[in-house]
């Protein structure tokens, strides 16, 4: 037997239900739409749920113990526990996995969602990243 940590297992599920929320979003709408449709019925599906978010969440940098505004927005932080990166492009290249990535440094989080609804199967625009584990 194995120990497990209930931070991981709250975080899975929790992972679970945003992807859930995604199809759910991009089986009603398919592709074709701008970011920021696809974030609001994203929110609204959040929010349905009783599931606490914020949505373009300031990030800032630091940089020499100082914090500089430097135009860094997280898409929707949910639960002060997993950034949703909304995504419409053809395919998700590196930058945007590197881009999820220095959102989870620099704010400490521990797991992102790269989700891009420009796909015909949002499984195939589906990634996750975790940093820390």
């Amino acid at each position: 037997m194995f120990n497990t940590d209930p931070e991981r297992e709250r975080l899975d599920l929790l992972t679970e239900k945003i992807i859930g929320f995604g199809i759910d979003v991009h089986r009603a709408l398919g592709p074709g739409l701008l970011e920021s449709a696809y974030e609001e019925c994203l929110c609204y599906e959040l929010s349905e749920a009783g599931v606490g978010f914020t949505r373009q969440t300031h990030l800032p940098v630091a940089y020499k113990n100082v914090k500089l505004d430097c135009g860094y927005r997280m898409d929707i932080l949910v639960d002060e526990s997993v950034i949703v990166e909304v995504k419409t492009v053809t395919q998700l290249i590196p930058i945007h996995t590197a881009q999820l990535l220095s959102y989870l440094k620099m704010s400490g989080v521990r797991v992102g969602l790269l989700l891009n609804f420009h796909v015909p199967v949002l499984k195939t625009g589906l990634k996750r990243i975790v940093n820390d584990y």
